[in-house]
């Protein structure tokens, strides 16, 4: 599926809105039949909140679960609302926040005879990942090893951390990672034009 900038946009002002009344009133927004026609297929999606300082919160589901259009308003809410890392979103503090949205292709396992060779079937700059081991598992997404500058390596090893493993978890025959890209719109600034995000 590709996606325009016009639909970026509207992607995020549906994210912006969701969440504005879900805190104002407790409700989900009703959504418009041209925005639900647009978006009606599979896919999976992750909203991430960003202050000027720090993240504020991210959720999604990787698994093309539900409808576009339904699986972004329940991403915005819950990255709002239940990221168990940070205190919920006030409605006074949303014109500080800005928006991003990852629009998320299948996850696919990555086939490998010997586990050192993930790094050579990863890229830094295109995928995200899952890694998958006995105790649980942990994703993350392709912006995130270019804000931190990790290598394919790193981004494996932390990639092993956020899923509660120890950071050399990838290279156990058992452990299982996954890829998948991503379509990455956002507010440069709070309520201020989404760009895409090239990574």
């Amino acid at each position: 599926m590709n996606f325009s900038d016009a639909d970026g946009e509207i992607i995020i002002k549906i994210a912006r809105e969701a969440v504005t009344e879900y805190l104002k009133s407790k409700k989900r927004i009703v959504l418009k039949e041209d925005f639900k026609t647009r978006f009606s297929f599979n896919s999976g999606v992750f909203v991430t909140l960003n202050n000027s300082t720090t993240l504020r919160g991210c959720i999604g589901n990787p698994l093309p679960e539900k409808k576009l259009y339904q699986s972004l308003v329940d991403a915005a809410i819950l990255s709002a609302t239940q990221d168990p890392r940070f205190p919920s979103v006030k409605y006074d503090e949303l014109n500080e926040i800005s928006f991003e949205v990852t629009i998320l292709t299948p996850p696919i396992q990555v086939k490998v005879e010997d586990p050192l060779q993930y790094p050579t079937k990863i890229k830094v700059g295109r995928d995200g990942l899952i890694v998958k081991w006995e105790y649980g598992s942990g994703l993350l997404l392709p912006q995130v090893p270019m804000e931190f500058g990790w290598n394919e390596e790193e981004f494996l090893s932390q990639t092993c951390e956020k899923a509660g493993a120890p950071s050399d978890c990838w290279k156990r025959k058992e452990t299982m990672v996954l890829k998948f890209e991503g379509t990455i719109f956002k507010e440069s600034n709070p309520m201020e034009k989404v760009v895409r995000v090239a990574l």
